[in-house]
């Protein structure tokens, strides 16, 4: 593997390709981070990459407009790709094509087939590839994880994941509700959370099939939009929306447990939910967060001792979000591990979210083989 850092002192140069709310995570992860310094943006909105360029104090000539610019320019380590879903594959591919480690936002692609593509350009190139999944960052995942893994719960035989938003279609009109762009709705913005959530809590076990359904009963109505800054509905009478806004999934697991998965941007319900729901042999356990009148977040473990019903109340760290994922990120990259990062986890994620697809589509079981 090359060596990560390119100048005497040993820092390591960072960049980030999109100027959105995404990009600014990151942008403000490595402006945090000891040994790393933010050198170079790359983003189609001048003003607001003179705007950010200045805040972070990236040089005018480290400002670029066309991010294959940045991606030739030699003047970074590391670099965050923060772009619409259809850009995921062709900028990160290009930039381990550059001798850069990437770290992509997610979902890892538009498809299957463009997350590969990424998962051989990390290995032909021997660079490190992450997908930030920060949600998997949070205190009370971090939390039921290591309860799980203690057994407590015994074998988990049955799960379900879902994130389910009142009002929260991000733009209508914008490259988020067209598919060309976005590779899907829901499922691919907000279901693919949950996903990876249920599926870092049981283990990584393999997803053999999915069965799905999708329904778009808002988006088209231009009804649903999100009324939060960056997300607003965008101008114009009649949106631009192809993809669904609610998607439904049971999907077979190895071993014989089934997860069961949902994810909407709109639905007549009170307020946003979401949840992570485990049962076990020996104990069951529950994530629920979201809000009206005021945000909630309950983690709830139960189980029994000596014949006894007990209520566990383990300890929860705070939230690691972005800031966590750009610090595993570049400790991957300062440990050499390449091999462990090559973005083979979150392929699997795009693998079976292809199959929901192809299930809603089809009308039919598909299987995601061995």
């Amino acid at each position: 593997m090359s060596a990560p850092t390119t100048n005497e002192s040993g820092t390591l140069r960072a960049g980030v390709i999109g100027l959105g709310w995404a990009g600014q995570q990151h942008m403000d992860a490595y402006a945090q981070l000891d040994g790393v310094e933010l050198v170079a943006l790359a983003g189609l909105e001048p003003d607001k990459l003179a705007l950010l360029g200045d805040q972070y104090g990236v040089p005018p000539e480290r400002r670029f407009g066309d991010w294959s610019e940045l991606v030739a320019a030699d003047c970074v380590d590391v670099v965050s790709v923060a772009t619409p879903n259809n850009l995921h594959a062709p900028v990160t591919v290009a930039a381990l094509d550059a001798g850069l480690h990437v770290l992509s936002e997610k979902p890892m692609a538009d498809t299957g087939a463009a997350a590969q593509t990424m998962v051989d350009a990390a290995r032909r190139n021997s660079q490190v590839l992450d997908i930030t999944f920060n949600h998997r960052r949070r205190g009370d995942v971090q939390a039921l994880k290591q309860v799980v893994a203690s057994g407590v719960l015994g074998d988990i035989y049955y799960a379900k994941a879902g994130w389910l938003r009142k009002e929260g279609i991000p733009g209508l009109g914008s490259w988020f509700t067209q598919q060309s762009a976005s590779g899907g709705g829901p499922l691919m913005d907000i279901g693919v959370h949950m996903l990876d959530m249920a599926l870092f809590l049981l283990g990584e076990p393999d997803v053999t099939s999915a069965t799905a359904s999708t329904y778009a009963e808002f988006g088209p109505r231009g009804q649903g939009a999100s009324a939060y800054g960056p997300w607003a509905k965008t101008d114009g009478a009649t949106p631009d929306f192809d993809v669904e806004d609610l998607a439904t999934a049971f999907l077979r697991l190895g071993g014989g447990g089934t997860l069961l998965l949902e994810s909407s941007w709109a639905q007549w319900i009170p307020y946003d939910q979401c949840y992570v729901t485990l049962y076990g042999t020996e104990g069951g356990a529950s994530i629920e967060w979201g809000g009206f009148p005021a945000t909630y977040r309950k983690l709830g473990i139960w189980t029994q001792k000596d014949g006894v019903p007990a209520e566990l109340t383990p300890y929860v760290p705070e939230d690691g979000q972005h800031l966590q994922a750009v610090t595993d990120f570049v400790s991957a990259v300062r440990a050499g591990a390449n091999v462990e990062h090559d973005g083979s986890e979150a392929l699997a994620r795009a693998r079976v979210v292809d199959a929901c697809y192809a299930s809603a589509a089809q009308r039919q079981e598909i299987s995601l083989g061995s």
